[in-house]
């Protein structure tokens, strides 16, 4: 598999170049046309190339992992705004002992500028052992905590930013700058993908807002554009403009294509180390490839009643995130490699951003997701995909154990939760500590690179080897950090 490839860097080009490379690109839907006529484009094999042209080697072909991992695929379940993990997964006693008590003008109290730290509150929801571990999960989570035996739970987390956006990019690509490959760009850059018929990145967002920094959460930064992340709607057709028009004959459509083609062909052997241009014609293929096996894919109408109600969709407040899960296990179960599902978007009660008041916001977004979360656990594990998948839930940052305001919390980067279920995970598994209160991380303390690192390797990547060569350096997920948290691998 490679490790290093080279990148030239933005260039000038002139402008009869940039025509002839527009019109190059036009003329994959050609190739993929024409091939797809002949009989070549099929779900059995990659496409092959029209007579003449010669593309290099497909940068999404499955590759082999550095060493045998127990994962094959990923479902990243991203909670955005910062989901309180002294309201979930971290239980606190000191908390409910000093409910009430002001930390204002207390050392060691910092909220890094945002807000005056307030009164001490306890969490408003009662706690509850679940499964034969007895791992205490909170009332907002009452059907994930019956998977508690199959959950890793990691509590001692800590990021590097208390904003958003920098928060965000730090755990999703590994930097808070904005520009680098996300976390399912780094995994198909690795390991490529299982089906060559569907986007081998895929992402769905929640309806109401993107996550913050947007789509730069899943691009492939400075990794070629092949590897970034596709976004897919929960409903309808999956990506829009799959479809021709409705007048637009079959025959319409090829003779313009072939003759499309045929230019195409002369460009290539003219400029046969054009890979631009071929990066072009395989998002192509791809395109015309999906138009019959990505439609397949989130048709749910086959889907049995009992499926559907596990997944929550007979009710309003699940219906989407539920159905959101489960197009993610129908593309996993396809050859899909990543799937990244966002619950919250925009700002605050939009989100887990629960700046105004824990309890209605915690409530309506535990609401929405727990039912659906749990019968993607329970339905992977029924049609034996668990064994081969990893699934992980996380967010940017936890929320601060004093009150912002009268009922709120305020971003608290020092300290939160994050679990992994499925392929090569210790089910059952409590591992790390925060202090007393919740404030900070403190007993086996793990970083985002630390977490990054481990979801590589459970995919059979050394994350110290998959690298890639950017602006004069070997540049990788974990940067020069990173540990792989062994204690919760199987």
């Amino acid at each position: 598999m490679p490790q290093h490839e080279d990148h030239h860097g933005p260039r000038y080009i002139a402008r009869r170049e940039f025509l002839a490379r527009a019109g190059g690109g036009i003329g994959g839907l050609a190739l993929a046309s024409l091939l797809g006529a002949e009989g070549l484009l099929t779900g059995e094999a990659e496409a092959a190339p029209a007579p003449g042209v010669k593309l290099p080697p497909d940068p999404l072909r499955a590759r082999p992992p550095h060493f045998p991992g127990k994962a094959k695929r990923v479902i990243s379940l991203f909670m955005f705004g910062g989901i309180s993990h002294i309201d979930t997964f971290d239980p606190k006693s000191e908390l409910e002992r000093q409910d009430g008590v002001s930390v204002a003008g207390r050392p060691g109290f910092d909220t890094g500028g945002r807000s005056a730290p307030g009164r001490l509150m306890k969490s408003p929801w009662a706690f509850r052992p679940y499964g034969k571990c007895g791992m205490p999960v909170s009332d907002l989570f009452p059907n994930v905590g019956q998977c508690a035996d199959d959950l890793a739970l990691v509590r001692s987390m800590k990021s590097e930013s208390n904003n958003h956006v920098p928060a965000v990019y730090h755990m999703l690509t590994g930097s808070a700058f904005g520009g680098r490959p996300g976390l399912g760009s780094w995994v198909t850059y690795g390991l490529g993908t299982e089906n060559q018929n569907l986007p081998a990145f895929v992402v769905m967002t929640d309806p109401r807002a993107l996550v913050g920094g947007g789509a730069a959460n899943w691009n492939s930064g400075f990794l070629p554009s092949n590897y970034q992340g596709v976004q897919f709607r929960s409903g309808g057709l999956p990506v829009l403009n799959l479809k021709p028009p409705k007048d637009v004959s079959p025959e319409k459509q090829r003779e313009a294509l072939d003759l499309i083609g045929k230019l195409n062909e002369e460009f290539l052997r003219a400029h046969p180390g054009e890979q631009e241009l071929a990066a072009r014609i395989r998002a192509y293929e791809l395109a015309y490839r999906m138009q019959a096996e990505a439609t397949e894919a989130v048709d749910l109408s086959k889907e049995t009643a009992a499926t559907r109600t596990l997944y929550g969709m007979d009710k309003p407040e699940t219906e989407t995130f539920g159905r959101q899960c489960l197009l993610a296990r129908r593309l996993v179960e396809r050859g899909v490699r990543f799937v990244q599902l966002y619950s919250g978007g925009g700002v605050f009660d939009q989100s887990w951003d629960a700046h105004n008041a824990i309890k209605p916001n915690h409530e309506k977004h535990a609401k929405e997701v727990d039912l659906p979360i749990a019968g993607l656990l329970n339905d992977l594990k029924q049609r034996g995909l668990m064994d081969d998948t990893l699934v992980l839930f996380h967010t940017e940052f936890g929320r601060m154990p004093f009150t912002e305001g009268s009922v709120g919390r305020d971003h608290n980067p020092k300290a939160f939760s994050v679990w992994m279920a499925g392929a090569g995970i210790k089910g059952g598994t409590i591992f790390g500590a925060s202090d007393e209160i919740g404030y900070v991380a403190a007993e086996k303390v793990q970083t985002v690179y630390d977490l990054n690192a481990t979801v590589l390797h459970l995919l059979g990547l050394d994350h110290t080897k998959l690298t890639y060569h950017y602006s004069g350096r070997d540049m990788r997920l974990t940067d020069v950090s990173g540990n792989v948290i062994r204690d919760i691998l199987a």
